[in-house]
């Protein structure tokens, strides 16, 4: 019987996601803050002014507050033997079992934010697909891009 995977993603991975939602509010503030300027410029209707701003207060509080917290509540990953499992999702939950035979090569990626709080996201090439393991402790990223190139490379060898 396979169990629920136990892993989680480190907490800091959840700032680095808010840090990724604040930046990703950046257009929907310009768009608002354009679309206040041309009420005001060109005399529109004061609702407008005030449906600007819930939008805008609406979508920043869900990307940068909610959504991460979900994602980070949620996530689940583990490495076994013969394969590797993951658990993920905001409002639909997924499960994906990757068969260790079907891995192709391991990679770990580090953007400006992830390396600013010394994370590092897991990738998993199989010929169908990349999965990844996303906000790792960078020592804990290695451990375990090594630990399943070995367990792959084992599992190509009983082939």
């Amino acid at each position: 019987m396979i169990t629920e995977p136990h892993k989680r993603i480190p907490a800091r991975g959840l700032l680095a996601w808010r840090i990724s939602g604040t930046i990703h509010s950046v257009f929907p503030l310009l768009l608002s803050g354009g679309i206040i300027a041309l009420a005001i410029l060109f005399d529109w209707p004061i609702w407008v002014i005030g449906a600007a701003l819930m939008f805008f207060s609406a979508y920043a509080y869900f990307v940068i507050t909610v959504i991460p917290a979900l994602r980070w509540k949620r996530w689940r990953y583990e490495v076994r033997e013969n394969e590797i499992e993951l658990k993920r999702g905001i409002f639909v939950i997924k499960r994906t079992l990757v068969p260790m035979i079907r891995v192709q090569h391991v990679d770990t990626r580090q953007g400006p934010i992830l390396r600013k709080y010394r994370l590092a996201t897991v990738t998993i090439s199989t010929a169908a697909t990349v999965h990844e393991i996303p906000a790792l402790d960078v020592e804990e990223a290695e451990e375990l891009r090594f630990f399943i190139s070995q367990l792959a490379r084992v599992a190509d060898d009983d082939v």
